[in-house]
């Protein structure tokens, strides 16, 4: 590839990369700014007099705290139930190759294109019947079987990755299929589990409609659905906190994908069938 090629492959890189933090940088910005910034007819892109009014007046409007102990709660939960169940799952739909495994992935890929509208009805129902309305259980179950076709195949691809003669050295050293599964095969897949991992907090962190239905009592509520409580009864929105709440709800997504990101980028099958 020559340097011309090169250059403008970083150029759009960066074009990308300008596009996506656009508007954290916008959020940023509005969440620092006083009212009479915001109030601005032709308002400058960083404050002028940085302040912590914004934040203050959002702590002291909602319940920050709780509600992202809530989702917090929710997310990790709704992770941690969907990697335990994906995993051996996907790694009996990539090692059984049948027509019930076919049609299996297919499902999956079909249920994938379901709308929340469609859904939530009937969802709704059935934890009522259950008594799991207004629960924070309820919504961890749904948020698992909402991830977890995603998870299976994603995690499908990454046990197809693993060579089959690791399994079949492990079965002649005496392992069952359960401890080749724990011993072999999963330390194989740190980075899709990590993957995995972060598709469903985050998805379950961001998620917005589900809670609003299912979550009643304003103690329960995750901070998705608080931040609505910053627009009026006419739909203006009192910019200032919201944006400050805003951003106070996008840190721990960053700093989980910050935290986890190494992972992602480990070759841990790069060294596995070296010997």
């Amino acid at each position: 590839m020559n340097r011309a090629a090169r250059a403008a492959q970083y150029a759009a890189l960066a074009c990308y990369l300008v596009f996506l933090a656009f508007p954290l940088f916008w959020l940023l910005g509005t969440a620092f700014k006083p009212p009479q910034e915001l109030g601005a007819a032709d308002p400058a892109w960083l404050p002028e007099r940085p302040t912590l009014d914004n934040f203050r007046a959002a702590f002291a409007q909602q319940p920050l705290l709780r509600s992202a102990l809530n989702s917090l709660l929710v997310a990790s939960s709704a992770a941690s139930l969907s990697v335990l169940l994906a995993v051996p799952a996907a790694y009996a739909l990539a090692r059984r190759r049948s027509l019930t495994g076919r049609l299996a992935t297919g499902w999956i890929l079909v249920s994938q294109m379901f709308p929340f509208v469609l859904v939530v009805l009937p969802l709704f129902l059935l934890l009522r019947q259950v008594r799991m309305i207004d629960s924070p259980a309820g919504l961890v179950l749904v948020y698992v079987v909402w991830n977890l076709p995603f998870a299976l195949w994603m995690l499908r691809g990454y046990v197809t990755a693993v060579p089959v003669a690791l399994e079949e050295a492990a079965a002649t050293d005496g392992c069952g299929r359960l401890r080749t599964l724990v011993s072999v095969v999963l330390p194989l897949l740190a980075p899709g589990v990590v993957a995995t991992v972060m598709f469903s907090f985050i998805t379950a962190w961001n998620e917005f409609f589900f809670a609003l239905v299912l979550l009643k009592s304003p103690s329960r509520q995750t901070m998705s659905v608080v931040l609505t409580r910053f627009l009026g009864d006419e739909g203006a929105a009192d910019l200032g906190p919201l944006a400050a709440a805003a951003l106070l709800a996008t840190l721990p997504s960053l700093v989980f994908f910050a935290l986890l990101q190494r992972r992602l980028v480990t070759g841990a099958l790069a060294g596995a069938v070296k010997g």
